[in-house]
C-alpha cells in the first residue's frame, strides 16, 4: 500500500489497515489471537500461547508492554482510556492499544491488546535492500496526548536517548517516542544521521557548528538548544563524515 505522497483521511487509513488482535486472561497470558496477528507476530517462534504475553516480546519492548497493561489494569473498566504506544520489532512499526475487558457482572475478565501495522506509514520502501537491512524510517511515530504525530526524518536536528525511550527534537520542539535510540539508530539513513554518543543522535545535515570545550568535542543543532557531547571515540568519524579536517575542530570560530 502506498500512501507516500498522498493526503489521505484517519477513515481512509482505519478501512485499509488489517487489525492484530490478541486476547489476553486477567494474569495476562496470551489466549488467542486472530489471523492477521498470527501472520505479523512471530507465533511459530515463541509459541506464546498461554504463556505470559511479555514472553513474547523481545527484551527491550517488554518494560513498555508491561506499563501500558498496568496503565489498562488501573483504569475503571466503564470508562477505559486509550492507552496507546508504540514498538519496534524486525521489519515491523507496530502501534499498541490495550483495553481491559469485563464479564457479565462487570468484572474484570481479561485484556484485549489490538495493534496496527504502521511500517508502511513511516518507512521508505527500497526492495534492494529489503533482504539485507531494515527499511528506512521516513517518518518517525511520536506520542503527543495519546494521538500518534509523525515527524519527518528530514525535519529531525537530534534524537536523545531518555531509557527505554526518546525525545525527538525539531526545531518546533521535543517529541516522546516510544522506541528507544538503538531501534532509532537501526531504521533510521545512516548517510545522514549518526550516533555521536550513547544517547545522542545527530542529523548530519542539521549540525551548524563544532566546537571543543575542556578538551570535549560538542556539537551545536540549533541556538536554543543545549550543545551536544561527541564521545571519544567519535569524534574522528564524526570529523570524517563532515568533511571537517581534525585541527579545524579544535579552533571553532
Amino acid at each position: 500500500m502506498d500512501l507516500k505522497g498522498h493526503a489521505v483521511s484517519p477513515l481512509y487509513l482505519l478501512e485499509r489497515f488489517d487489525v492484530g488482535i490478541v486476547h489476553l486472561d486477567a494474569e495476562r497470558r496470551v489466549l488467542g489471537m486472530n489471523d492477521f496477528a498470527r501472520r505479523v507476530l512471530p507465533v511459530d517462534e515463541k509459541q506464546p500461547f498461554d504463556r505470559l504475553v511479555l514472553s513474547f516480546h523481545p527484551e527491550r519492548s517488554q518494560p513498555k508492554v508491561e506499563f501500558l497493561l498496568d496503565q489498562a489494569a488501573q483504569c475503571p473498566v466503564a470508562n477505559p482510556p486509550p492507552m496507546t504506544m508504540i514498538i519496534n520489532i524486525p521489519e515491523r512499526v507496530l502501534l499498541i492499544k490495550v483495553t481491559r475487558i469485563a464479564d457479565g457482572a462487570g468484572r474484570p475478565s481479561g485484556y484485549v491488546l489490538v495493534f496496527y501495522d504502521i511500517t508502511e506509514l513511516v518507512s521508505s520502501d527500497d526492495s534492494a535492500r529489503a533482504a539485507t537491512a531494515r527499511r528506512r524510517l521516513q517518518k518517525i511515530p511520536t506520542v503527543v496526548q495519546q494521538r500518534i504525530v509523525l515527524v519527518d526524518a528530514d525535519d529531525v536536528l537530534c534524537i536523545h536517548s531518555d531509557g527505554h525511550y526518546t525525545h525527538v527534537c525539531t526545531v518546533q520542539g521535543r517529541h516522546f517516542c516510544n522506541l528507544n535510540i538503538g531501534d532509532l539508530e537501526a531504521r533510521l539513513d545512516p548517510e545522514q544521521f549518526m550516533r555521536v554518543h550513547r544517547g545522542h543522535i545527530v542529523n548530519l545535515r542539521a549540525v551548524r557548528q563544532l566546537r571543543r570545550e575542556d578538551g570535549r568535542l560538542l556539537i551545536e543543532m540549533h541556538p536554543e538548544m543545549p550543545p551536544i557531547p561527541v564521545s571519544r571515540s567519535s569524534a574522528s568519524a564524526l570529523l570524517e563524515r563532515l568533511g571537517v579536517p581534525v585541527g579545524a575542530a579544535g579552533r571553532p570560530a
